[in-house]
Order: C-alpha cells, then structure tokens, then sequence
C-alpha cells in the first residue's frame, strides 16, 4: 500500500454508511474527510442509511452526499471498490449495524459495503467499524470478537467527558478524531488526554 501510495498523490478512503441509529456521525465523519487535502471519499450509502436519515436528521441527505467524491448504491457491486485491484487506503463503516458486522465476521458480502470491507481484509487495509447497538448481545460480542480477529479494527462511538464536550457536536468530533486516528489522520477538533492537570504545592 506505502508503494502505491508513492505513486498517487491521494489518500482514498472508504465510508460505508448503514441503517443503524447514530447516521449523523458519518456526516460529521465526511465533512473532517473534506478537510483533510489529498483525501479522496468513497461513499457507500445503504437504503436503510437512506431512511434512518430521514427519520434522525433534519440536514438534507444531499448535503452529505456532496461532501464525497464518488457515490454508491449498496447493490451496485460493479463500482470500483467491489475489486482488490483498485487500491484505497482503507474503509470505515459508520454506523456499523450488526447485520452488516455480522456480514464482515461471516465473509457473506450480500451489498457493496460488506464487499468492499471484505476487500479492504484480503488486501490488508485498514477497516474501522463502529459497531453501533446498545445493549451487545452474545452473538455481537462474537462477531466483533470474529471481525477483530480478521483484522478490522471495533471503535464503538462510546462517550468521553475528560474534554469536557459542550454539545453532541463535540462528543460527535471525538469519535471521529478517535477513527481518523486509525489513519494517522490528525483532527483538529479532537482533544487528546495529555494527563492530569499539574497540582499546584
């Protein structure tokens, strides 16, 4: 991947995006990835992202969809992301739902999505999943435990107060500063822990 890399200025990044609660945070998720120059945005929206959408936010989908590069449909599974040869420096599925997880655990890819995480494995690129169900039962715990044994790696959107987040916007920009990490992508709205404060004697 470095080699490949050397030979195309780009970052390419993959976003799947599926119906599970929490859809917001792939918008906020694009709009860091917007930012970033040189980075290049495979989306992939599912139809189950397309309606929690409708039913959880109140931004037009299409402001969203204008933040990527390149569009796809979850059926679409002649899109260039679908073959190993088209080189990407990895994928994030944000939100996760635990249909898709248990798609990349089992190697079952029915939609793009679960395609191109599959891909993304068997070529040995990142892919970060953010398994979004509250609570886990045993047959999820299983399939992250399975899917983090293949390789990918699990970032639940789990809350952090030690930055003191104003808004959902801020918790929002963590978690995503906490993914873009597992690219070595720095986010100027994530605050790391740099331990506790200096008592003063």
């Amino acid at each position: 991947m470095d080699s490949d890399r050397n030979r195309r200025e780009e970052m390419r990044i993959i976003a799947g995006v599926t119906g599970a609660t929490g859809v917001i945070m792939s918008y906020y998720l694009l709009k860091a990835l917007k930012s970033i120059e040189g980075c290049e945005v495979y989306l992939i929206l599912s139809d189950g992202a397309k309606l929690t959408w409708e039913l959880e936010s109140s931004i037009p989908l299409e402001e969203m969809v204008e933040l990527a590069d390149h569009v796809y449909d979850e059926r679409d599974l002649a899109a260039p992301v679908s073959s190993g040869s088209f080189v990407t420096d990895g994928m994030i599925v944000l939100p996760c739902s635990m249909k898709t997880l248990a798609g990349i655990a089992s190697g079952y890819a029915e939609n793009l999505i679960v395609r191109a995480a599959d891909v993304c494995m068997k070529e040995g690129r990142k892919v970060v999943l953010v398994p979004r169900e509250m609570p886990f039962g045993k047959i999820h715990i299983r399939n992250m435990k399975e899917a983090s044994e293949l390789g990918c790696v699990i970032v639940p959107p789990v809350l952090t107060f030690y930055n003191s987040p104003g808004t959902i916007e801020d918790m929002i920009n963590h978690i995503v500063g906490k993914i873009l990490l597992q690219f070595g992508i720095s986010y100027d709205k994530f605050i790391p822990w740099t331990g506790e404060p200096e008592k003063k004697c």
